[in-house]
């Protein structure tokens, strides 16, 4: 099975595979196979009871509705449009049925609960992101709209070919309805199994409703925080946020690809300081941290920039927030 792209060679394609052209990622399956040797993972549970959102049919106009599924599905209600980023359903993140990484969490949504989706965002194709299953229930029952990077659409009909995909290149974007999607870059890479690794896109999304902005990570590093105020320059202030807080230990080896508690606080500085959602914790186990390192981490963050609560948020699996509406454009960053 193919999952490549092949089209223009552009300043993140070389012809063959994608890359992030401010820094190239270095680490390969041998650096994995290091970590893995000398891992001194901290201890999670085996299971964890969820709240459990039933959500209404549709949000009207200007109210923005966001309920935590886990990891890095969100549900988002805005302007009649049901949207879910990265969905995944399953009981693991994992090429295999009986191995790999353990949903620790329930989702905070019965799937019998969720309503009909009009749109799903995915950020690349990582198994905990790229959820071929769950796209394929949701797809049965309401054939929604479905966006994803460059290379993606062949690894979703390459197992089921009746679904739908719309690719996007970085910044490019599609319209549906009101709303306009918009894709962007973030430090990251792709890869299903060995052999594929980085030929398929990766990105984040930006959401631009009547009401405002709506930026969604995906799964990013920080690097050098370029690539999210690039993102504040060109589309101005957001009044929401959905940034990844979590399966960044050990540093050496994730802090290229995932951000920490720290790195978070000041993206979403970056970004201009808006209502901001911690996701990608707590769901999957994925790295060395403990189970309640990132929602412990993100608060001595918080507290040392002496940042309002309601500003940054991680919210519990289930937990919803009905995110106001007001003028966010910098409004942390005013004495900072």
């Amino acid at each position: 099975m193919k999952h490549y792209y092949t089209g223009p060679i552009s300043d993140h394609f070389d012809g063959e595979r994608f890359f992030n052209p401010w820094q190239k990622r270095h680490h390969s399956f041998w650096s994995f196979l290091r970590w893995r040797l000398h891992a001194y993972p901290k201890p999670w549970p085996t299971h964890v009871n969820s709240l459990v959102d039933c959500p209404p049919a549709c949000v009207k106009d200007s109210g923005l509705r966001v309920s935590f599924v886990g990891h890095a599905t969100v549900f988002i209600q805005t302007h009649d449009m049901n949207i879910l980023t990265d969905p995944i359903w399953s009981k693991r993140a994992s090429i295999f049925k009986n191995i790999g990484p353990k949903r620790v969490t329930e989702p905070g949504i019965r799937f019998e609960d969720l309503p009909k989706i009009d749109l799903i965002l995915i950020s690349h194709n990582h198994y905990d992101h790229l959820d071929n299953p769950t796209l394929k229930k949701i797809w049965d029952r309401d054939q929604p709209v479905i966006i994803a990077p460059l290379g993606n659409d062949l690894i979703i009909q390459s197992a089921y070919p009746e679904i739908i995909v719309h690719t996007l290149d970085w910044h490019q974007s599609k319209r549906i309805g009101e709303i306009s999607i918009y894709l962007e870059p973030a430090q990251h890479w792709s890869s299903r199994f060995i052999t594929d690794r980085d030929k398929a896109l990766w990105g984040s999304f930006v959401i631009s409703t009547p009401s405002g902005k709506i930026y969604f990570a995906g799964d990013s590093g920080y690097g050098n925080g370029d690539h999210f105020r690039k993102i504040l320059h060109k589309f101005g202030s957001f009044r929401f946020a959905m940034l990844p807080i979590g399966a960044y230990e050990p540093r050496w080896f994730m802090n290229y690809a995932h951000m920490n508690p720290e790195e978070a606080v000041r993206a979403h500085y970056d970004l201009g300081g808006p209502y901001t959602m911690g996701i990608h914790f707590g769901t999957f186990r994925l790295s060395n941290e403990e189970y309640g390192d990132p929602t412990r981490d993100l608060e001595l963050v918080k507290q040392k920039h002496q940042m309002k609560n309601e500003r940054f948020r991680a919210l519990k699996i289930g937990e919803i927030w009905e995110v106001p509406l007001e003028d966010n454009s910098n409004s942390e960053l005013l004495g900072k």
